[in-house]
């Protein structure tokens, strides 16, 4: 089992940068894959971004690439999601999620462990 609880969430102006914190509590956090999705106001909660168990690996969606960075301290426990030059369209609940497979995934379904999430608001 692996609780996840977020942080860092905010109101932000178009163009502003937030980091997004993930610190997970129970079993290895390091043996997990780690992915962060968003979900706006009546649409489907997307991916953004995921990292492999010792960070050497990353993955983004098209929308976030070049603007989005994740990370992880496993000596911590946390994962991190520093977002840059951000839009209106980034505004969402952002969620951490815990993976236990072997590859990296956009597919929520992959995930088996899920925080309660971060509200993010960026405005124009």
């Amino acid at each position: 089992q692996v609780q996840l609880v977020e942080s860092g969430g905010g109101l932000v102006q178009a163009g502003g940068s937030l980091r997004l914190s993930c610190a997970a509590s129970g079993r290895t956090f390091s043996s997990y894959l780690m992915g962060w999705f968003r979900q706006a106001p009546g649409k489907e909660r997307e991916f953004v971004a995921a990292i492999t168990w010792g960070g050497g690996l990353t993955y983004y969606s098209d929308s976030v690439k070049g603007r989005f960075t994740i990370s992880r301290d496993n000596s911590k426990n946390t994962v991190y999601l520093q977002m840059n030059s951000l839009k209106p369209e980034d505004t969402a609940v952002y969620y951490c999620a815990a993976d236990s497979h072997s590859h990296l995934s956009r597919y929520r379904g992959d995930y088996d462990y899920w925080g309660q999430g971060t509200q993010v608001t960026v405005s124009s």
